[in-house]
């Protein structure tokens, strides 16, 4: 059976003891006793818990005491407080010293069990959180590729292998998806790196525009040609040249741009002499240029001299693990730009994030990120810092995740969370929405570790 997480109860009361022991362990977790706070200390030397359950009343040594050590020692591991003498002084005391939760005897096992749970989902994602910031850490280089999904990595394996042998690539994929940062990669990958790397984007541009940006023009080959002007393809000599959208390009242009690569030369507007073209080509598309090259808006030629390697680049919601990786990687960036303290997205906030079906790719994710530090005045991306369209209760919230159907409480929290959006965060309104008392409202909001609202 595998281990649910390590778990540290102090209690100085035997038998509650005995049974929380007991139960936590058939319910499979790793459980080790402390009878009093001083043993509870002496353990959290010698070893690390995922959480801590502790009695507030102990001689000596108390249950905050415990607290205290557990956030100097292990900032990750959460601590629960058990107490016979509560107090809302008391409760409020431990909240504000970082207790994940406070319980008053007498307990109901159920209550334990499911507060446990929560407590070991929520250490599991600040070492998750935790670990992927020390991820982002290792990427170096000038061009960095985040990814750690399995058809990515083989990607960047092909496109390691491919770099240094100077073949034309094609790279496609969905608009979004880093074409242009796949192509530099190559370019720094290659025997080329300290050369040029120039991009076009061959949409952008009118077919005599697009020919006097690739070509340029001699002095007077054209009225208010004044000077000599050196084409991106003459620039980029010794180097990369990146023709983004390339589909886009005429069938004239497509026609002159074959010439080029096949002769390695070419010659500028107004020219008679030719100009040596020591360039490699990299294209990209978001079309099925196979299909382009078949029904004839293509040229096949211009197709096999660019396509010797097709590197097809997945959308991100193909990209299993990218989303967590990515979001932390801009995260750092962002906050660093904008000089704030943002260094952490809840596990609720990054539940949608991961939900999220991102039409526009990796550019998508990357601008709600921004959006989320720019609005943001505390430390962590929060569900009230997305866009509204990603906090709206919608079908997306309940498909399957990993293979799984989301809990009844997983559905239940979002439920809640939605509510609470639409009035506004208020309360009150929530409650008799839901049919259930404020009271009650409360303890979910707790339990379920969801913001509190405005009255």
């Amino acid at each position: 059976m595998e281990i649910r997480g390590r778990l540290l109860i102090v209690e100085d009361e035997k038998i509650a003891l005995k049974n929380l022991l007991h139960i936590l362990k058939k319910d499979g977790y790793e459980v080790t006793g402390a009878s009093s706070g001083s043993a509870a200390l002496a353990l959290l030397e010698e070893q690390s818990f995922d959480v801590v359950l502790t009695d507030l009343k102990m001689e000596k040594v108390d249950g905050m005491q415990v607290l205290k050590k557990c956030r100097e020692r292990s900032p990750d591991t959460e601590v629960i407080v058990i107490t016979g003498f509560a107090t809302p002084e008391s409760a409020v005391e431990a909240m504000k010293r970082g207790a994940f939760y406070y319980i008053a005897k007498p307990f109901r096992l159920e209550e334990v069990r499911q507060v446990v749970g929560e407590a070991i989902e929520k250490t599991r994602l600040k070492r998750e959180n935790r670990q992927l910031r020390e991820q982002i850490e290792s990427y170096e280089g000038k061009v960095k590729i985040i990814t750690q999904d399995p058809q990515m990595l083989r990607l960047l394996e092909m496109a390691r292998q491919v770099a240094p042998t100077d073949c034309n690539v094609l790279i496609t994929g969905e608009s979004g998806t880093g074409k242009e940062l796949f192509a530099r990669y190559l370019h720094y990958h290659s025997t080329r790196a300290e050369g040029p790397f120039l991009a076009v984007n061959c949409g952008a541009f009118s077919e005599q525009l697009l020919s006097n940006e690739l070509f340029g023009h001699e002095k007077g080959a054209f009225t208010g040609a004044q000077a000599l002007k050196k084409g991106l393809i003459e620039s980029a000599a010794g180097g990369t040249l990146f023709l983004d959208e390339i589909t886009e390009m005429s069938p004239a242009m497509q026609v002159k741009l074959l010439r080029v690569i096949q002769e390695r030369e070419m010659m500028r507007l107004g020219g008679t002499q030719t100009v040596k073209a020591d360039v490699r080509y990299i294209a990209a598309t978001n079309r099925n240029m196979a299909e382009a090259a078949k029904d004839g808006s293509f040229r096949q030629d211009l197709y096999f001299r660019l396509n010797v390697v097709n590197l097809h680049i997945p959308p991100l919601c193909e990209r299993n693990g990218d989303v967590a990786l990515l979001s932390y990687f801009f995260l750092k960036k962002f906050a660093a730009l904008m000089k704030k303290e943002v260094s952490e997205i809840s596990g609720d906030a990054m539940a949608i994030l991961e939900n999220h079906d991102y039409p526009g790719n990796v550019r998508e994710l990357e601008n709600i990120i921004e959006r989320g530090i720019a609005i943001n005045n505390g430390n962590s991306i929060e569900v009230a810092h997305l866009p509204d369209n990603l906090r709206e209760l919608s079908a997306r919230t309940f498909k399957k995740k990993e293979g799984r159907i989301p809990s009844l409480e997983e559905q239940e929290k979002a439920y809640i969370r939605w509510v609470l959006n639409e009035v506004g965060g208020n309360q009150t309104a929530a409650a008799q929405l839901l049919g259930i008392n404020r009271v009650s409202l409360w303890r979910k909001l707790k339990n379920y570790q969801l913001e509190p609202g405005s009255e």
